[in-house]
């Protein structure tokens, strides 16, 4: 069975539509990991390893979050190839 790209009417809106939602997620990304950034660094400025921590887990969250998303595209390509037995 291979995919069919024409079958359902709508198909190209959903597709525009996924392709713009996941810029916008790649935007919220880098800024996540702007104020991730900023709080790290103001949490070591300040002494206060707290909001130090959660500013670095916010830096490595997003970043994780961004290669994942636009990764996805080859994600989905490299499983659809896989035959199902």
């Amino acid at each position: 069975m291979t995919p069919n790209s024409n079958g359902l009417p709508g198909l190209s809106a959903i597709r525009q539509m996924v392709g713009a939602l996941q810029t916008m997620t790649l935007v919220v990304c880098v800024g996540v990991v702007v104020v991730g950034a900023a709080a790290w660094a103001l949490g070591s400025l300040n002494s206060s390893p707290h909001y130090a921590g959660k500013g670095k887990i916010a830096c490595l969250i997003a970043a994780g979050a961004a290669i994942l998303i636009a990764s996805s595209n080859k994600i989905v390509a490299f499983f659809s190839n896989i035959p199902i037995a």
